[in-house]
């Protein structure tokens, strides 16, 4: 299929700047892909269009506050998004201006408080450099603290480009679900930023299970996609984990009867990439690239809790392999319509069989 395919005309002003508050205050829409029935609600409504047996898989990775601010010694600023440890002692950044650096080159971020070592730019699919660095990074205040302690402590959460405002305190929370327990991510697993302590107790009155898994938010969420042939795009691999518990879980919900609800891409990306050729689920930590375009089968998801994704996206892309391409572009023009938000901060669409 062609990038064009996946192509829709969004007006910035149904990009939302904030979140909604309550969390469970936004608005939600739902798609019944067998019946092709449609119905607009609020996330608070979750409980009855679920019902008991259905299980809930929830990605508890935790946002770090990776993005950091530094100088040069000449004065010219640097920006680094920290992504995830690379070799022994080392983190691998995106950083800005990449090219200008040098193997060697100290900088000084976090008002003073990081030095960080530039120590090799990485080269991207092309054989060509990349945003990409190997740092070193240590203390200027003292101590042995290590790279996750000085970002909690002097970075600021990495919020996508197309929120046009710089983070403030409230995000720090905000950008974080409610059950985030595994450092690691650069970015929210967003479908999951809906969720309250108390939305969360009364599905589980009314018998929907939950269960979690781990898939660390990287670099690709930054990177678009550049080939026109979809099939040609090489996906960045992430870090996941599935635990014995939460297969058997899984497994158990198939057992009864009970649909399988992921929320967010995330969590279908790790419940897809450990499934075997029957469907069954084998825990493990590992990387995933896995690409889930139209024409995939789903082998563990039967149904999808979602935000609504940027045009030309591998996520855009995942939600048309569940739903149908046609159907996806129909319902995101229903969404507009509706003046629904869209993106990270935005509203959300819930997908059942």
């Amino acid at each position: 299929m062609n990038l064009s395919d996946f192509d829709y005309q969004l007006p910035m002003e149904c990009v939302a700047q904030f979140p909604a508050e309550p969390r469970d205050a936004a608005r939600l829409l739902v798609h019944l892909i067998g019946s092709g029935q449609t119905d607009l609600d609020r996330v608070s409504g979750l409980a009855k269009h679920l019902r008991a047996g259905d299980l809930l898989v929830l990605n508890d990775t935790r946002v770090l506050p990776a993005r950091v601010m530094g100088r040069r010694s000449t004065g010219g600023s640097v920006e680094f998004l920290f992504v995830e440890p690379g070799h022994t002692g080392q983190w691998r950044a995106m950083v800005r201006p990449a090219r200008k650096l040098r193997p060697g080159e100290v900088i000084l971020a976090g008002d003073g408080a990081m030095e960080v070592t530039m120590v090799e730019r990485l080269k991207g699919h092309d054989g060509g450099g990349s945003p990409l660095w190997e740092v070193q990074v240590a203390s200027k205040t003292g101590g042995a603290q290590g790279v996750e302690e000085l970002l909690e402590a002097h970075g600021r959460m990495p919020l996508p480009p197309y929120i046009e405002r710089e983070s403030d305190e409230s995000d720090l929370s905000r950008y974080q679900t409610v059950y985030a327990q595994e450092d690691g991510a650069v970015a929210a697993p967003t479908a999951g930023l809906h969720f309250t302590p108390e939305l969360l107790s009364e599905l589980v009155d009314v018998g929907v299970q939950s269960t979690t898994v781990t898939l660390h938010v990287g670099l690709g969420t930054f990177l678009p996609v550049t080939e026109e042939v979809i099939e040609d795009h090489e996906m960045h691999s992430e870090r996941f984990r599935l635990t014995t518990e939460s297969a058997e879980q899984v497994e158990a919900c198939r057992a009864r009867g009970g649909r399988v609800i992921a929320v967010g891409t995330t969590s279908v990306r790790v419940l897809e990439a450990c499934s075997d050729g029957s469907g069954r689920l084998v825990p493990g930590v590992g990387r995933t690239d896995i690409f889930i375009r139209p024409g995939y089968e789903f082998r563990s998801v039967d149904g999808l809790l979602t935000n609504f994704h940027l045009p030309k996206s591998t996520l855009l892309m995942l939600v048309a392999a569940l739903a149908g391409r046609e159907t996806i572009l129909s319902l995101y023009e229903r969404a507009i319509a509706e003046e629904l938000r869209f993106y990270s901060y935005g509203d959300a669409m819930l997908l059942l069989p």
